[in-house]
């Protein structure tokens, strides 16, 4: 098998993958701002790395998954201060939405999940360090704010140019910053405002500051892995770098991974666009695990078009794969395999090399959901009966990896998880619509055919007999 190369924002090549502690992880990807509702490119970004990490685990890897939640900055102060209430009780509201929207999506919850407002000393103590080290001052409102010219290698992650950014940031000076690329560390707080006593009086923190805090606590000032959408590369991850190297000495994160963002019709996901629309709005018109589908099937760097037909195809897709599974492997594995697992266990090797190969080339989605659809050809045609079966394991084995297969088929084909009532009451009303039907008892098998419509249940006769599903 190959040796698994990651695409390197910073360096923007592929690169052989070594860990800092063979076979460790420790990978840090930035997480949502609960002030409202994930939106579709916040899913998109958790997915993608949800993906990452299954397949680093798959390939055999001990993986320390931290994904943070920013619960303290101005969207959510004003936010709360517009719905009258406390900073607190709209994040606990938002974070439990987030939950059942991730749980929706089958996004894996992280290892470790802090909160800014739960780093606050870390916070103020890596600020103290930035100070003593003379990378932060005080200005006169009271801000303590990261100087950015004493870090040289300032804009390598994003390719910009210092002397160009800081033309065209602005013409002139704040009289409160001595240059306009400086950012906030810690933040004086105003009336009203959520406040921590600090060095620097009451005030709470930067929104990039925590994110360094957090990693460093967490993973400690050198890991291997830090990823996030690729709209966070600036200024968020350049100032990442900057405050936690001239914090630490060290050299923070080896590799930098980005997704791409959600284009609606070809057009980027935007407020001012009204093009903008929530992960609970796709999990309400489409069923979820296509939705999770849709956003894993595409490769996680590229931008990712949303249209109706797209999410359709994946439905149709994610059916043939589960349609390849009836009669062959109707069990849920009893836990996530890896690679060596699965080989050992069902005898593929064949097909789950293939499936590494294709993931282990910057994590190729599209290649490696090829040979899902290699292996439904596989059991559609082998004879053997225990050879067909190994074959439907390792289906759902690999599949695991883009957060599939986590219903049996009946479940997924029928849909009961939006059933108001218990299944057998289905299966016997369709039975005494077929018998109402034989008898040519027209009225009593339209009756029970329009009870069917009112539970959304759809009939569907087929050679083998008759399947049914709940419309979503």
């Amino acid at each position: 098998m190959t040796e698994l190369k990651v695409f390197n924002s910073y360096s923007r090549s592929k690169e052989i993958f070594k860990p800092i502690v063979p076979g460790k992880i420790g990978m840090y990807v930035c997480g949502a701002t609960v002030y409202d509702f994930i939106h579709a490119g916040n899913g998109r970004t958790f997915v993608a790395f949800d993906t990452i990490n299954r397949y680093l685990r798959f390939a055999g890897y001990d993986v320390t998954f931290v994904r943070n939640i920013t619960d303290i900055d101005d969207k959510i102060i004003n936010r709360a201060n517009a719905n009258n209430e406390s900073f607190t009780s709209l994040t606990e509201r938002m974070i439990k939405e987030m939950y059942k929207d991730l749980d929706g999506l089958n996004v894996l919850h992280p290892d470790i999940e802090p909160r800014a407002s739960q780093v606050i000393p870390e916070i103020i103590a890596m600020c103290q360090k930035l100070e003593e080290k003379g990378f932060a001052y005080q200005n006169s409102d009271g801000d303590l704010l990261f100087k950015v010219s004493e870090f040289h290698d300032y804009g390598k992650l994003s390719r910009q140019v210092l002397d160009q950014l800081q033309a065209s940031a602005r013409t002139e000076i704040s009289q409160n910053k001595q240059s306009s690329l400086d950012f906030v560390l810690w933040k004086q707080a105003k009336p009203g405002e959520p406040m921590w006593d600090s060095p620097w009086g009451k005030g709470r923190p930067g929104w990039h500051i925590e994110c360094s805090a957090m990693n460093n606590k967490y993973l400690g000032s050198h890991f291997d892995i830090h990823g996030g959408g690729n709209d966070l590369m600036f200024p968020h991850h350049e100032n990442e770098i900057a405050q936690s190297c001239c914090a630490t000495g060290d050299k923070f994160a080896n590799y930098w991974l980005h997704s791409g963002m959600v284009m609606i019709d070809k057009e980027k996901m935007s407020k001012s666009l009204n093009n903008f629309f929530t992960v609970r709005t796709l999990l309400e018109a489409y069923e979820p695990e296509a939705v999770r589908f849709f956003l894993a099937g595409a490769h996680y760097r590229s931008d990712l078009n949303y249209t109706v037909e797209n999410l359709e195809i994946a439905t149709k897709s994610l059916e043939r794969l589960y349609t390849a599974l009836q009669g062959n492997s109707d069990q849920l594995l009893d836990k996530a395999y890896t690679a060596q697992e699965v080989k050992a266990l069902f005898k593929t090797d064949y097909f789950v090399d293939k499936f590494v190969n294709a993931m282990n080339d910057d994590f190729n989605a599209p290649e490696a959901i090829a040979v899902l659809f290699e292996l439904v050809t596989a059991i559609n045609t082998e004879k053997d009966q225990q050879v067909q079966s190994n074959l439907a394991k390792t289906l759902r084995a690999l599949g695991n990896v883009f957060g599939i297969f986590y219903k049996t088929t009946d479940q997924f084909f029928k849909n009961t998880d939006n059933l108001d009532v218990d299944p057998v009451y289905i299966e016997e009303l369709i039975q005494k619509r077929a018998e109402a039907r034989a008898a040519k008892d027209w009225a009593t098998a339209d009756a029970v055919r329009d009870e069917l419509n009112r539970l959304n249940v759809v009939v569907e006769d087929g050679v083998n007999g008759y399947t049914w599903k709940v419309k979503k």
